[in-house]
């Protein structure tokens, strides 16, 4: 055999050999999965600190949110949005999408969350419970009463006897929150967990009717029904609902259930 004909076979060897190893290799690869999660606004902070330990002890996954109010959510699970799970911040908005059967099995109720008065550092406006937010001297956000942080408000003004007269209903907590932290309101209704995230820039003030009945809410999870990667949607609720998860739930001011 020539020199010559000698360096194209060995060249031909080399380059089998490298497709081989390299077939070999993808095959022990996990195949790419993505996970699609729509979830209350005030779980925003939790979700996302879980995420990469979860999609690191599932190599190949990739878990999406999708952040919003759980009405809105729930509305688009009935709808037909992609989305694998669900998780709301209230029984009734779950229900919504239970009674569509778009819930499969039963969800799972994990953590409860309570109001409080978001307001600038300080309190310069000197508010102490919901009497303080009547009348024009201070101006307040609440959620829209669709919403489970405006249910929740509601129920907490009935149970304090008082009528608010918001600047605006937001269709999340987040949005509330928001606009306490740049200075466009004096006080926002929002959750105990949305204040601690702020990490400074509002202050909470606790009222009694917080704990009134209807103005705790609670969380549920569930795995939305027909998705084709159901087991996936299991493992983030077993996750979400175990001892990593109920760590995050509480550094961030959840109460467990």
């Amino acid at each position: 055999m020539s020199s010559a004909r000698r360096h194209v076979m060995t060249a031909l060897t080399a380059a089998l050999a490298l497709a081989v190893t390299a077939c070999g290799s993808s095959g022990d690869q996990q195949p790419a999965r993505t996970l699609t999660v729509s979830a209350a606004a005030s779980l925003t902070d939790v979700y996302n600190a879980l995420k990469p330990s979860f999609e690191q002890a599932d190599p190949g996954t990739t878990v999406v949110f999708n952040f919003g109010g759980s009405d809105t959510l729930a509305q688009q699970v009935v709808q037909g949005a992609p989305a694998d799970v669900l998780a709301t911040a209230s029984t009734r908005t779950m229900q919504t999408a239970q009674q569509a059967g778009r819930i499969a099995g039963e969800p799972v109720t994990y953590a409860s969350n309570r109001l409080q008065i978001a307001v600038q550092p300080g309190n310069p406006e000197q508010v102490t419970g919901l009497a303080s937010l009547v009348g024009p001297q201070v101006t307040e956000s609440v959620c829209a009463p669709a919403v489970p942080c405006g249910a929740a408000t509601e129920a907490a003004e009935r149970a304090a006897n008082v009528m608010l007269d918001p600047v605006s209903e937001e269709q999340d907590v987040r949005s509330v929150l928001q606009r306490v932290q740049t200075r466009n309101v004096d006080a926002g209704l929002v959750y105990v967990t949305d204040v601690r995230s702020a990490g400074g820039q509002v202050q909470g003030v606790d009222f009694p009717q917080a704990s009134a009945q209807g103005a705790a809410q609670d969380y549920l999870i569930g795995a939305v029904a027909g998705r084709p990667d159901a087991d996936l949607a299991d493992r983030w609720i077993q996750f979400v609902t175990g001892p990593q998860g109920d760590a995050a739930l509480q550094r961030a001011g959840f109460t467990l259930r």
